[in-house]
Formats: structure tokens, sequence, C-alpha cells
């Protein structure tokens, strides 16, 4: 693990804090939620253990305190996952190794592990940053789920700390620099706009697989056509070393 830290920049190991901290915050919430509208402890106990996906555990509580039944609850979970499915195909990179690796790489998989792997471009600092937020993440959020818990009903009423917004502007900080890229850009802001488009229509949670097909319109990955205008120039011209040899060459023949 000492190794994997050395990997990673100051920066970005700075910023796996700061998420950790904001993530601490809404795990407390929800353990408080969860104990304080009469779940006993183990409930977001194993739902933090087992599922570790902030989200559909608050979706699946919910559910449960509402009046719902557990597989409604579980279905409603599965849907908020299914978002992961593409950023498990975006960092399958940094999953290789033995079956046991693997399993547990997928159980670290969260928005925030897979948006640090994937600013990262080599592949060592892709693993080192993946698998630092996901085991960081892990314990910090079980850990606060637990103090939250533990804590209750003292907490009162968590919406007025306005909790709930820590997740979406943490992943906000995350993506900014990724939008740079114009493909990534536009894929965002369609995305956005189809789940806003949606979002009064279909069930909460819904409307973030909606913005999935924003990936339609990402274009191809790479240089920009000017780039590459310019790199096929480059590519197609001969280096002017060599051309000023090869035209020596034909003069001393003509000699």
């Amino acid at each position: 693990m000492r190794s994997l830290f050395r990997t990673l920049e100051r920066a970005t190991l700075r910023d796996i804090a700061l998420v950790c901290v904001a993530d601490a915050l809404v795990g407390a919430s929800f353990g408080a939620i969860s104990v304080s509208g009469g779940l006993p402890l183990w409930v977001p106990m194993a739902l933090s253990l087992l599922v570790f996906a902030g989200g559909s555990q608050f979706a699946a509580v919910g559910v449960v305190l509402s009046g719902g039944s557990a597989l409604a609850a579980v279905a409603t979970g599965l849907v908020l996952n299914a978002r992961l499915l593409p950023f498990g195909f975006a960092v399958a990179d940094v999953l290789q190794g033995p079956w046991w690796k693997r399993l547990l790489g997928a159980q670290l998989l969260t928005d925030e592990s897979a948006a640090f792997a994937l600013q990262q471009r080599e592949p060592r600092r892709r693993r080192a940053a993946f698998w630092i937020c996901g085991a960081s993440l892990f314990v910090v959020w079980n850990l606060a789920v637990l103090l939250g818990g533990l804590v209750g009903g003292l907490i009162g009423d968590t919406d007025v700390l306005g909790l709930d917004a820590a997740f979406p502007a943490v992943l906000l900080a995350l993506v900014l620099p990724s939008l740079r890229d114009r493909g990534t850009r536009t894929a965002a802001l369609t995305g956005a706009a189809v789940a806003v488009t949606v979002a009064p229509f279909v069930p909460a949670g819904v409307p973030v697989l909606f913005a999935l097909t924003g990936l339609l319109f990402a274009g191809r990955p790479g240089a920009s056509p000017q780039a590459e205008g310019a790199g096929g120039a480059a590519a197609s011209r001969p280096d002017e070393p060599e051309a000023a040899a090869a035209a020596a060459a034909v003069k001393e023949e003509a000699r």
C-alpha cells in the first residue's frame, strides 16, 4: 500500500482525502437517518459493507421506511447501481489479476474511485488512484455510518445541513477537469439535458441512466481534427535531415 501512495502526486492524495471527508458526512447522515427511522443498526451497517453505494443505500432505506417491501428496496438499489456498469468497462484495466482481486475491485468501484482512476494517464497511476480511493472510501464510509447510527436521532433533521448536496458537489469537482475535452464536454452536457428532461416522468434514480445517451455524442476519442491533420501532414512529409542528405547525394552523382 505504501508503494501505491508514492505513485500518486500529493495533490491527488489531497483530493482523495477531501472526498473522504465529504463522504463521511453523508455516511454519518445515512446511519443516523436509518436508525432514527426505526431500523436496527445492523441494517445500515450490512448495506454499507455489502452494497457500498451511497445512492442505492439511501434509496433502499427510503423505500423500507416509507412502507415498501424488501424486494422493492432491492430492485430500487439495482436500478441505481446499473450506472456502475459502464464505469466497470472504463476502468477494466485496473482490475487485472486473480479472481479475488477483481472481485474486491468490483466491490470498491464507485463514482469517485472511477473518476480518480480516469483522471490518470499512466497505468500505474490509474491503478494506484483506484485502489487508494476505493479502499479509503470503504473504510471511512463504514466508520461514518457506524458513528451516525450510534448517534441516531441526536442529529435531528439532517436535511437542514444540506448533506444531500455533498455527493453531486464532489462529483462535479471531479469531472470539471475532464470537461476541457470537447467530446467529453458535449457528452456531459447532452446527458445532463436528457436527464433533466425525463426527470419529471420517470422514477427517482432513473434519469442518471438516461444520461448515458450522451455517450452517443462523445465522438471518437483522440486528437482533434486539426491536430490529426497536422500530424498526418507531418507523417507524410520526410524528415528534413534525411531529405537534405538525399538531395546532396543526387547532386554528387550529377557531377
